[in-house]
C-alpha cells in the first residue's frame, strides 16, 4: 500500500544523487499501486528502463495503467527537445518505425514490452498519443497519479522521464499525498483533472493519433509470458542493477523494490503447489494425527458424525480429508457443503481447490449461473456411461438452502454417495433448518463447530444430535483448545481483563431492570423461571452492558498504551459492541426486538478512536456490508492495513492468522462468540510468537442490601465463565485474579470455583 509500504521523505520531495532518488519513488510507488495515470512530454527508450523496475509487481497487484505520450515523429521535434535539454543525445521512439526500434532494445526494454503486452492482452492498459493541434511545439507535461484503491498520490516536477535524467541530471520531483491534508488533495485533484481532460478529448490544444500500431507491434513481437515469468525477469533486472555502476543511492532505492518482487514470487510459489489435477492432501506432511483419528471415528460411526473442534484447529481440512478418503477408496468425490456466509462460500471453494476438488459450484443469490451448472451435473449423473466418475462439490449458504427452489435441486443426487458437510453446524438447530432436516436424503454427514450447543434452545440441540448421530455432548470427535495450544496448533496468549463501570444514567436504568428480573428468581435463588418476559428483560439489560459509554475511554487507553510501547497497531482486531442481543441466538432475539439503531453507530465511534491515536494508522471496518471483504483481509494479513473493526462478521470461519492483538469491547456471555473470537486470534503464523487479548468486563457494584444483589451475583457468575475460560489457558492467569479481586470480594465469589 502506498501509505504504509512506501518509505516517504519528510519533505515529500525527491532529488537525484540524494537518499531520496526519483527512480526510487517511481519504482516503489509502481509496485505498491493498483492504478497509474502518466502524462509524459515525450517517450524515450530510457523511459522504458525506468518503468522496468516494479512493472511486473504492479501487474501482480492487479494494476491498470493509462498513458498519454507525445507524438515524436520528425527530426525538428527531436532537435527542439534536444536543445531544450542541453543538447543531450536522447534515443527517441519513432512511432512510425517500431520495427527498426526493436533492433535497439536491451534486456530492460524487452521486459517492459513483455509487461506492456500482458496488460494489452488482459485489457489493463490504455495509451493515448497526442500532438499539438497547430503543429508547433510539443506536449511537454511530466506528471501523474498513483492509487492503491485506498490512497492516492500525485507527482509533478522537473524530472524528464528517462533513466539518464533520473541518474545523472540534477532533477527534482514533488509528491502530493491525500493523507497530508487538503492542500495536497487539491493538487492531486488538479493533476487528475488535467489528465482526464486530455485523455477524454477535452483539451482543444492537442489531438489524438492512432495508437493501434504500438498495440499491434507489442502483441506480435513479444512472448506471451505469465506473471510468474515477468516477476522472475524483473528480479534478474534488479540483480543486474545492484551489480552495475549506478549510484549507490539508486541501488538502495531499488533494493526495496527487489524485496517486494521476491515476496510476490514467494506468493506465486505457494499457489503453484495446489495446481495438481488429481485430488490430494494439500500439505506434504499429510494429515495431522488428530485429523486421521477424526476420520477413523467418523467411518466407525457409519460415516456420520460431529467434529467439535476448537476454532483454528483445521475443521475444514479435517472434513475435506474425509472426502479425500472417499475419493481414494471409491474413485469419486461428491459433496454438498453448507456454510453461514458468502465469504465462507469463497473460502471453502479455495480450500477445496487446494485439495484438487476442482469442480466446485458456488450457490448463493449473487451467483446467477448455479442453476445451469447444477443442471449439467444432473444430466451427467443421469447419462453416465461406464465407469467414468462424476465429481463435484456444491457450496451453498444456509440462507439459500432453506429456499424450496434451491433444496429441491440439491436433494436429488445419489443418496448414498453424496457427503453433506455442515460448517458452523449449530446453525442446523434453527427453526427453518429443523423443518428442512427431514427432507435431507444424504446419510454421509459431518457437522463442524467449535461451539455445538445452542443457548436456550433444547429443541434445536436435540435435532442436531439426532441428525449427526451422537448423544448429549458425546461428539464423534473432540479436539479442545487446551490440546491445540499444548500441541502448537494454536499459539499461546496473554489475557488482560479490564473492569468498566456504568455511567450514572446507565446504572439507574440497569438497576431498574435488575429489580424486575429479581421477580423471576426461583425459590432457591439460584435459577430463573422460564418466561418470555424474562428473556426480554435480560436482553434489554445486556444492551446497556454492551453499549456502556465508559468502554470507549478504556478502549482508547488500551490502544494508547500499546501504541506507545510498540509504535504500531499492526495486526489488531477490534470487536466493537453490537448493542444488541449477542448472548442469545439471533433468531430468538429477532423475535423479541427490532434492530437497535443506536448500535449501528458504535462501529463508527470505535473506528474513529483508532484513527485518533495517530494519523499514520490505517483502519477499516469489516462488516456484512463490506463489498471488498477479501481485499480487506488480504491487506490486513500483509500489514498494509493495521486495524480491523468488526461486530459479528469475524465470528464464524473467517481466517485472520496474522492477528496479534485483539480487543473485545462487546461484553458477551455467549460461549459461542467468545470461543470463536478467541480462536480467530490464536491461529498460528510464522512471524507470530504469541497473541494478546484485552477484554472489557462490565461488573456493576450492586448494594448488598438491594433486592437485585442476588440477581447480579448470579448473572456475574455466568459472565465470569468467559473470563475464567480465557484466564485459565493464558500465560498470565494471575493478572486476571488481581484485576477482578475487588468485584469478587464484593459478591463473595471465587473466580475459579465450578460455576458452569
Amino acid at each position: 500500500m502506498l501509505k504504509t509500504d512506501v518509505t516517504w521523505p519528510e519533505s515529500f520531495r525527491y532529488q537525484t544523487n540524494t537518499e531520496w532518488e526519483p527512480v526510487g519513488f517511481f519504482s516503489e510507488a509502481l509496485c505498491n499501486a493498483t492504478s497509474f495515470d502518466l502524462m509524459l512530454g515525450f517517450f524515450s527508450s530510457s523511459a522504458i528502463n525506468v518503468l522496468s523496475y516494479g512493472f511486473a509487481s504492479f501487474i501482480y497487484n492487479g494494476g491498470k495503467i493509462r498513458i498519454i505520450i507525445n507524438d515524436i515523429l520528425s527530426s525538428d521535434d527531436i532537435s527542439a527537445i534536444s536543445m531544450a535539454h542541453d543538447g543531450n543525445d536522447l534515443p527517441f521512439f519513432d512511432l512510425k518505425n517500431l520495427e527498426q526500434l526493436s533492433y535497439t532494445l536491451n534486456k530492460r526494454d524487452k521486459h517492459f514490452f513483455e509487461c506492456l503486452a500482458w496488460l494489452i492482452r488482459n485489457d489493463r492498459i490504455e495509451i493515448k498519443i497526442v500532438r499539438m493541434v497547430n503543429g508547433s511545439g510539443i506536449a511537454h507535461t511530466k506528471c501523474g497519479t498513483f492509487s492503491d484503491g485506498i490512497n492516492r498520490i500525485g507527482f509533478e516536477g522537473s524530472v524528464n522521464f528517462s533513466l539518464s535524467a533520473f541518474m545523472h541530471n540534477k532533477e527534482s520531483l514533488g509528491v502530493y499525498c491525500d493523507w497530508n491534508g487538503p492542500v495536497d488533495n487539491y493538487r492531486i485533484l488538479d493533476i487528475q483533472e488535467s489528465f482526464e481532460k486530455v485523455f477524454n478529448g477535452g483539451d482543444k490544444d492537442v489531438e489524438f493519433i492512432d495508437a493501434g500500431k504500438i498495440k499491434g507491434y507489442t502483441l506480435d513481437k513479444t512472448k506471451d509470458k505469465g506473471i510468474a515469468d515477468l516477476l522472475k525477469d524483473e528480479l534478474a533486472l534488479l540483480d543486474d542493477a545492484d551489480a552495475s555502476n549506478v549510484p549507490s543511492t539508486v541501488k538502495a532505492a531499488l533494493r526495496k523494490v527487489k524485496s517486494k518482487v521476491m515476496m510476490d514470487i514467494d506468493k506465486i510459489k505457494e499457489k503453484e503447489i495446489y495446481k495438481e489435477n488429481n485430488p490430494h492432501f494439500p500439505f506434504p506432511t499429510g494429515p495431522r494425527p488428530y485429523q486421521n483419528e477424526a476420520f477413523e471415528r467418523w467411518k466407525a460411526n457409519g460415516q456420520k458424525g460431529f467434529f467439535a473442534m476448537a476454532t483454528g484447529t483445521g475443521k475444514t481440512i479435517t472434513s475435506l480429508n474425509c472426502l479425500l478418503e472417499i475419493y481414494n477408496r471409491l474413485g469419486y468425490y461428491k459433496a454438498i457443503i453448507v456454510v453461514p456466509t458468502v465469504a465462507l462460500v469463497d473460502q471453502w471453494s479455495q480450500e477445496c481447490r487446494k485439495f484438487g476438488f476442482n469442480n466446485v459450484i458456488k450457490i448463493y443469490s449473487q451467483s446467477p449461473s448455479w442453476k445451469k451448472d447444477v443442471a449439467d451435473i444432473e444430466m451427467m449423473e443421469q447419462l453416465r456411461i461406464g465407469d467414468v466418475p462424476i465429481n463435484y462439490v456444491l457450496i451453498v449458504t444456509y440462507a439459500s438452502i432453506v429456499k424450496p427452489n434451491v433444496h429441491s435441486r440439491l436433494f436429488g443426487f445419489p443418496k448414498g454417495k453424496v457427503l453433506l458437510i455442515a460448517d458452523e453446524a449449530h446453525n442446523m438447530g434453527s427453526n427453518q433448518l429443523c423443518k428442512l432436516i427431514p427432507k435431507i436424503p444424504y446419510s454421509r454427514r459431518i457437522g463442524l463447530s467449535a461451539t455445538p450447543k445452542r443457548q436456550f434452545d433444547n429443541r434445536g440441540n436435540r435435532q442436531i444430535e439426532q441428525f449427526f448421530g451422537f448423544e448429549k455432548e458425546d461428539y464423534t470427535y473432540t479436539y479442545t483448545m487446551a490440546e491445540a495450544i499444548e500441541n502448537g496448533v494454536l499459539c499461546r496468549y496473554f489475557y488482560y481483563p479490564h473492569l468498566v463501570t456504568l455511567s450514572d444514567t446507565e446504572f439507574e436504568e440497569y438497576m431498574e431492570l435488575s429489580t424486575k428480573i429479581a421477580k423471576y428468581l426461583t425459590f432457591n435463588g439460584l435459577d430463573f423461571k422460564d418466561d418470555p418476559m424474562l428473556t426480554a428483560l435480560m436482553i434489554k439489560r445486556k444492551r446497556i452492558v454492551h453499549k456502556a459509554v465508559n468502554k470507549q475511554s478504556m478502549f482508547r487507553n488500551i490502544l494508547t498504551d500499546y501504541y506507545a510501547q510498540k509504535k504500531s497497531l499492526k495486526y489488531t482486531l477490534v470487536y466493537v459492541p453490537e448493542g444488541s442481543s449477542s448472548d442469545i441466538d439471533d433468531e430468538v432475539a429477532n423475535d423479541l426486538f427490532e434492530e437497535d439503531s443506536d448500535a449501528l453507530h458504535l462501529i463508527d465511534l470505535y473506528t474513529a478512536i483508532v484513527r485518533d491515536i495517530d494519523t499514520k494508522i490505517t483502519v477499516a471496518q469489516f462488516t456484512s456490508g463490506s463489498k471488498n471483504r477479501n481485499e480487506l483481509l488480504s491487506s490486513f494479513a500483509s500489514g498494509r492495513l493495521d486495524v480491523l473493526t468488526s461486530m459479528k462478521c469475524l465470528d464464524e470461519g473467517v481466517d485472520v492468522p496474522r492477528s496479534e492483538l485483539a480487543i473485545f469491547c462487546a461484553s458477551t456471555g455467549n460461549p459461542r462468540q467468545f470461543i470463536q473470537r478467541r480462536g480467530r486470534i490464536l491461529r498460528t503464523h510464522k512471524d507470530k510468537e504469541y497473541a494478546i487479548i484485552h477484554d472489557l468486563v462490565v461488573a456493576p457494584m450492586v448494594n448488598s442490601n438491594s433486592a437485585a444483589f442476588t440477581v447480579e451475583r448470579n448473572l456475574l457468575r455466568s459472565e465470569l465463565k468467559r473470563v475464567k475460560d480465557f484466564a485459565k489457558l493464558s500465560e498470565n492467569p494471575t493478572t486476571t485474579l488481581m484485576e477482578l479481586t475487588p468485584v469478587m470480594n464484593h459478591y463473595n465469589l471465587n473466580l475459579y470455583e465450578d460455576n458452569e
